[in-house]
């Protein structure tokens, strides 16, 4: 499985931004999606995923301003970022987990776009 994410940039803080992860497979099947996002000099953290079934974890950093979603249809999801603060700037990545048969669950991951929220 390949991950394109797209839609990072520059926004002031208050401002919005919307991601957008284009997967090479159907991901109507997917166990779930996600996004995790790495600031400078710290770990990568989740800040979302969505399941199949649609059931949606957030960070609690982010709950309330982002929202993730999936479009099976075009193969690609989402992550809405509204009231973007400067400690949201990172690089954002998403992932795929795919239940694969005789090995169990694995973790694919796209590569990362960057967001900076100046204040």
């Amino acid at each position: 499985v390949q991950l394109q994410a797209s839609g990072g940039g520059l926004v002031q803080a208050g401002g919005s931004l919307r991601l957008s992860c284009a997967a090479s497979e159907n991901i109507f099947s997917m166990y779930a999606l996600g996004w995790y996002r790495q600031a400078p000099g710290k770990q990568r953290d989740l800040v979302a995923t969505i399941t199949n079934g649609r059931t949606t974890n957030y960070a609690d950093s982010v709950k309330g301003r982002f929202t993730i979603s999936r479009d099976s249809a075009n193969n690609t999801m989402y992550l809405q970022m509204n009231s973007l603060k400067p400690e949201d700037t990172a690089v954002y990545y998403c992932t795929a987990t795919v239940d694969l048969p005789r090995k169990g669950k694995y973790l694919y991951w796209g590569q990362g776009t960057l967001v900076t929220v100046s204040s």
